[in-house]
């Protein structure tokens, strides 16, 4: 069963400068020039002085997908909340859902008195400012309306099955896709007599014919990933996946302007006041004063990206978002960007010595050397550029990406590929690595082992099926294997994986990521925030008390806290002494090693301060265990007479803290 933790402590926002909310939508007021962003997990915010800062103005912890304006009406359509009206510049929101009865709102547009409410039930209409809703789907084939625009009396619906016309007001519809070969509508635009239509996978079609006939417009622009549509005057801007193309000729062709973008934008929403063109991404808002010469972040005040990666050395912790990488050396009481040289989305994160490896979604690898000052690209090699989960072992660095597995022996200056076994054309999501063994997980099949450094994989999927082969998260408790699934929850593997169980008695959960802290097991969710077990998974306890945001990307501990990277909420921590039986993590713990170089003998010293079992590992340069032990107590020599000269790696571990050191033997 799944049961509620009641504790009086809870979770804290530690988000002090971090930047780069996931946008959604944009408005601007033509009246006061206010400027409002919807957020993907944050509710609104408002900017009075064109993007220079930004403050929350209400629907805090809410998915907003649409903002539309009227006079001094702001009408915000939300994901599970409805309409909401505001009469006051956003200060105070009222929820208007009367006779609305799918209170997902995916689009908003104003005709007169004549509201119209596109949602995942079809087109919902009030003529009385929201007080109340009809449903007017006469004809509508296809109720997934994504997009509404009006000109004139007519109104025109774009659906995941065509484009739809109404000219009476909405009492009855008419499918308008002559021409059209991507019917899965994201947006649409009207100036004048042209209608633009932008599809999910087909680019943007054209109709100077109120939508009686379509053409393709689509030179130069990628036919995939459009996301919004945007016309001024003859220019016609489009946001994508892969940043905002302009067309000056009514769409004959395109260009990419992306010059000033701090990475590769996906950009869900244009907006334009006069010579301002601001453009919301899942990094924050840029702004453009020279039709899109150049852009600048306007992020101020934009202070909860996606978090998506958190990684922690010594007193340093490191969160991977949307905007890049930030650096917090006070446990997350304040965030720096470091940011030169890294123009990625960051997607994992991992350190060894003083080494910082970055994964990202569409550069690559980078590497620093100086806690995160400046980046580097390390790619040589790397044939696929999407780099989901990163691992050490030893002198080896392992890299999952969208279509294999990578691996490197020389701190990342080249790699090479290791697919012996694994299927061709998969998404590698996870990494995880004990002992010899070495643990992948895939995006629909399951989990595959290697027991020889990489250079040969087996399918270990036996209990993983279905739902269960989606793996996120791949962690170890004692001698047990967890793996957290998108779809199937959590599985438990007691026997190196040859076999798998499901252990979810909390019921059906898509799980992100796992932490493990003795005896206790962490897993971040999608919609059900932090599970913590203490039994091994057997029964699962929510420990949600403070977070505000449910859908919780990454773990990770340091010092005194636990920090969780949430969906569109930033970062937030909790003191791990308000779970039983975990410790304060001792950042102190440390490890030396002497004579370095060393012979036959060298004396290992443990800042232990906890007490902890310990046990040494060391690894040869290719990654293989070649010597472990129980330690028997902080200080001790060490015979290593049986090892070859050669640079190893020295490991300490315990149920709360693994130390690295690099060894040379040299006789």
């Amino acid at each position: 069963m799944l049961c509620v933790l009641t504790m009086k402590a809870q979770w804290q926002e530690a988000n002090s400068g971090l930047y780069g909310s996931w946008i959604n939508a944009l408005a601007i007021d033509p009246n006061t020039n206010y400027v409002y962003a919807a957020t993907d997990a944050s509710g609104i915010f408002i900017s009075t002085n064109n993007g220079s800062s930004w403050s929350a103005c209400g629907l805090a912890n809410s998915v907003v997908n649409c903002i539309s304006i009227s006079g001094t009406n702001i009408f915000a359509g939300t994901y599970g909340g409805g309409v909401f009206l505001s009469t006051n510049n956003g200060s105070l929101w009222t929820a208007i859902n009367s006779g609305l009865s799918n209170l997902v709102v995916n689009c908003i547009s104003i005709s007169g008195s004549n509201i119209f409410a596109g949602t995942n039930s079809g087109v919902f209409l009030s003529t009385n400012n929201g007080i109340s809703w009809v449903a007017i789907n006469t004809g509508l084939s296809n109720l997934t309306v994504k997009a509404l625009a009006t000109s004139g009396s007519s109104i025109f619906a774009g659906t995941s099955n065509g484009v739809f016309i109404s000219a009476d007001n909405g009492n009855s519809w008419t499918a308008l896709n002559l021409g059209l070969t991507g019917l899965d509508i994201q947006d649409l635009a009207i100036n004048g007599t042209n209608i633009c239509a932008g599809t999910r996978a087909h680019g943007i079609f054209l109709s100077t014919d109120n939508g009686t006939s379509w053409i393709p417009i689509n030179t130069g622009l990628p036919y995939w990933g459009l996301n919004t549509i945007t016309i001024n005057g003859s220019n016609i801007y489009v946001g994508t996946y892969y940043g905002v193309y302009l067309s000056s000729n009514n769409g004959n062709s395109w260009v990419l302007v992306n010059n000033g973008f701090l990475t590769v934008p996906t950009v869900f929403a244009i907006a334009i006041n006069g010579n301002n063109i601001f453009a919301g991404t899942t990094g924050g808002v840029y702004l453009s004063v020279n039709n899109c010469s150049n852009w600048q972040v306007v992020n101020t005040g934009l202070s909860r990206p996606w978090v998506e990666a958190i990684a922690t050395s010594g007193n340093n912790i490191f969160a991977g978002t949307k905007m890049g990488i930030f650096l917090s050396i006070d446990n997350g009481g304040s965030w720096e960007a470091i940011n030169n040289g890294m123009p990625g989305e960051v997607q994992t994160i991992v350190t060894i010595d003083n080494n910082i490896f970055a994964g990202t979604w569409y550069n690559g690898i980078f590497l620093s050397t100086n806690n995160g000052d400046s980046w580097t690209a390390v790619n040589n090699g790397l044939s696929n550029e999407q780099v989901s989960a990163l691992a050490i072992n030893g002198n080896n660095i392992f890299a999952c990406t969208r279509n294999g597995i990578y691996k490197s022996t020389n701190n990342g200056s080249s790699w090479v590929g290791l697919n012996n076994g694994l299927p061709s054309n998969t998404y590698f999501c996870s990494l995880a690595i004990s002992g010899n063994n070495i643990y992948a997980g895939t995006w629909d099949k399951g989990i595959f082992l290697s027991t020889d450094n990489g250079n040969s994989w087996i399918s270990i999927n036996n209990g993983l099926s279905g739902s269960g082969l989606y793996i996120n998260a791949i962690a170890f408790s004692g001698n047990n294997i967890l793996a957290g699934t998108f779809f199937g929850g959590i599985f438990l593997s007691t026997n190196n994986g040859t076999s798998w169980s499901a252990i979810n008695t909390g019921g059906y959960t898509n799980v992100y990521s796992l932490l493990v802290l003795g005896s206790n097991i962490f897993a971040s969710t999608q919609g059900s925030g932090i599970l913590l077990s203490t039994d091994n998974g057997s029964s699962w306890k929510s420990v949600n008390s403070g977070l505000s945001n449910k859908t919780d990307f990454s773990l990770a501990a340091n010092g005194s806290y636990i920090f969780t990277g949430t969906q569109g909420s930033g970062i937030w921590r909790r003191p791990l002494s308000e779970f039983v039986g975990i410790e304060e993590i001792n950042n102190k713990n440390s490890i030396a090693v002497y004579p370095n170089p060393a012979s036959d003998f060298f004396t290992l010293s443990v800042n232990n301060n906890n007490n902890a079992v310990l046990t040494l590992n060391i690894y040869n340069v290719k990654g293989l265990l070649v010597k472990t032990e129980t330690l028997k107590q902080n200080q001790q020599e060490i015979n290593i007479s049986k090892l070859s000269n050669g640079i190893y790696m020295v490991e300490i571990k315990s149920e709360n803290f693994t130390g690295k050191q690099k060894l040379i033997i040299q006789r």
